[in-house]
């Protein structure tokens, strides 16, 4: 999923001293601050929009600049005179220093700037984020996939867009093992970092059965040859084939429920969907209820011969006359009438009564089966969507 951008418009000389604010006025910018958000920030965990109007002036924050400066230009085209407090995001406080690289193994990324609060999602050690604004000691950041939380400053490091862009340049490694560790030297002593699965570190050098490398924050070390790949090797070889995604997520069998989780060291239901299809160089969106929007829809009606293996199957509940659908489960369609989830731990569930592994549970809260792996897979490398 692609960060949203939304080109700058022309800003006409907006009147910015308080001026009398009239019930009128601020109806009118009620109504298109609502219209807009509908259009531009539906969503709240992928775009930023809390705006207030107070006595002619505009309060709050946003990470959508273009959207913003439409806002202005509409209340100027109908004469509506308002000062200015709106903080456009990133703030200024940051300076040059708007991105920043994931450091740790996998860095917890939380709803609110603090360690008690509810883990939203995850990131990879090498992973691009865009910085929003600072907190203490916590960023509030966006992910590849759009996610805005925080972060704790430990588990990144802050740079330019230039410094983003030397990394980007830079020969790469990627870590194909589950869990392993990079070592303080070529004998394996001592480990100086834990790594997982898409791990990005930047090649330094190798010898006989090691390579050397650095991490996004300057730390060196050695990684065993046998656990890493080559960027450029590692992104050639990634196909959203049956067998890839069926060992992707096999491999993870057994890994525990997180949630918030998105890596090897734990999952939740989307996370999983998520990190098989990031591990085979696909970003799809986070959570279940927006992956349920993605791709094309194969079945509501439990026909599953319709169904392919990489197919996202939806759960939850059915719409009624008061309230909308609720998808609140996600798996992966592996064939033979079983799909691959986390619910508790990562396992196989089957919708034939004579298996093992039958899942009547799954089966009565089935919503809907989607297919996403026939659209364009994006480039999991994904510095240009951050780089607007």
């Amino acid at each position: 999923m692609r960060f949203l951008f939304i080109p700058t418009y022309l800003l006409a000389s907006l009147v910015l001293g308080i001026s009398c604010s009239s019930p009128k006025d601020q109806a009118y910018f009620e109504e298109m601050n609502e219209q807009l958000r509908k259009e531009f920030a539906p969503d709240k965990r992928v775009a930023l929009w809390d705006l207030s109007w107070e006595d002619g002036t505009l309060k709050g924050e946003t990470n959508l600049r273009g959207a913003y400066e439409k806002l202005l230009i509409l209340l100027e085209s109908k004469g509506v005179q308002v000062k200015d407090s709106v903080v456009v995001l990133p703030s200024r406080e940051l300076g040059n220093e708007t991105f920043a690289l994931v450091t740790i193994s996998v860095a917890n990324i939380r709803s609110e700037p603090k360690h008690s609060s509810e883990l939203a999602t995850q990131a990879l050690m090498g992973t691009p984020l865009k910085v929003l604004k600072a907190n203490g000691t916590w960023f509030m950041v966006q992910t590849p996939e759009g996610y805005i939380s925080w972060v704790d400053a430990a588990g990144i490091q802050v740079l330019t867009e230039e410094d983003l862009l030397r990394w980007e340049k830079r020969p790469k490694l990627v870590s194909t093992e589950m869990l392993g560790y990079i070592y303080e030297n070529d004998e394996e002593a001592e480990p100086m970092s834990d790594i997982t699965a898409g791990n990005i570190v930047a090649l330094v050098g190798e010898t006989e059965f090691s390579y050397e490398v650095e991490l996004p924050d300057g730390r060196r070390g050695f990684a065993p040859k046998n656990s890493m790949l080559e960027f450029e090797e590692w992104i050639g070889s990634r196909d959203l084939s049956d067998d890839n995604l069926i060992r992707t997520a096999k491999n993870m069998m057994g890994v525990p429920y997180l949630w918030g989780g998105t890596s090897p060291k734990g999952v939740d239901c989307s996370g999983f969907t998520k990190t098989i299809y990031y591990l085979n160089g696909m970003i799809i969106p986070r959570d279940a209820s927006q992956q349920v929007h993605e791709g094309e829809e194969i079945d509501t009606g439990k026909n599953w011969d319709r169904l392919e293996v990489g197919d996202l199957l939806f759960f939850g509940s059915p719409a009624t006359a008061d309230q909308p659908e609720r998808v609140i489960h996600v798996g992966m369609w592996i064939g033979n009438y079983s799909f691959i989830h986390s619910r508790g731990r990562v396992r196989i569930s089957s919708f034939n009564p004579e298996d093992p592994n039958y899942d009547e549970y799954e089966l009565n809260r089935y919503l809907r089966t989607k297919r996403i792996r026939n659209q364009n897979s994006e480039n999991l490398w994904p510095v240009n969507l951050l780089i607007q």
